[in-house]
């Protein structure tokens, strides 16, 4: 098999964008967090943090939505103005850019994060008096610790079926292993050893689960 030429693009890609992230969150002020990843450094892969909305810091991890575009690939496209509310119930206006090397790959991503809470208060407030429900918005994790990244979405999945994953026939715990890598988590690093322990079972068990998905996965999205 052919191996694909090493592009240190991505590097100079990076540089560039150093003086970008401070750039933007200067210009909207302290609501704002621009966060820089490079997803070739693992779970660790914030390189660069402006603003302080999440805690982000310089080695910190990928969220949730890090991983989905991992588990996107190079297909990746910008996710544009999507509302979160993070693990302190402040609610985020976010966007992600993927980006890309001079082959194409996806090895990183730009991201901008914006406190919008107060204003979603208030809209929650007009949404009351018309007589309407507010619309219920998905917790992301964002933390420095890849480890508690991987327990939210386990945890996440886990609630879903209702019953721990001892507990599961094989087609529900297939099932959840495949949603688990649907969602990028065994794109990162040593991620198996980590989902193992944490559903409580072996690895090899684990890696024997992944292979039966992926080998009975239909092609295409």
């Amino acid at each position: 098999m052919r191996c694909r030429v090493s592009d240190t693009s991505g590097d100079a890609i990076l540089a560039a964008l150093m003086p970008v992230v401070d750039g933007l969150a200067a210009t909207f002020g302290p609501s704002c967090e621009v966060v820089l990843h490079d997803y070739r450094l693992g779970d660790r892969s914030v390189v660069a943090v402006a603003g302080q909305v999440t805690g982000r810091r310089v080695g910190g991890a990928l969220s949730e939505i890090g991983l989905s575009v991992l588990a996107k690939g190079d297909d990746a496209p910008n996710d544009l103005n999507y509302l979160s509310r993070g693990p302190d119930g402040r609610v985020l206006k976010s966007s992600t850019m993927p980006l890309r090397d001079g082959n194409g790959q996806v090895f990183g991503a730009l991201c901008v994060n914006i406190d919008v809470t107060a204003l979603r208060d208030a809209a929650d407030v007009l949404s009351a008096l018309a007589g309407t429900a507010p619309v219920e918005l998905p917790a992301t994790t964002f933390t420095n610790d890849f480890e508690e990244v991987v327990d939210a979405v386990v945890r996440t999945e886990q609630l879903a079926r209702g019953k721990p994953f001892d507990a599961l026939t094989r087609t529900e715990r297939l099932g959840l292993v495949q949603a688990l890598d649907r969602r990028g988590v065994f794109k990162m690093r040593n991620a198996v050893p980590r989902v193992a322990e944490r559903l409580g079972v072996s690895r090899s068990g684990l890696y024997a689960d992944l292979a039966a998905c992926r080998d009975t996965a239909p092609d295409g999205p």
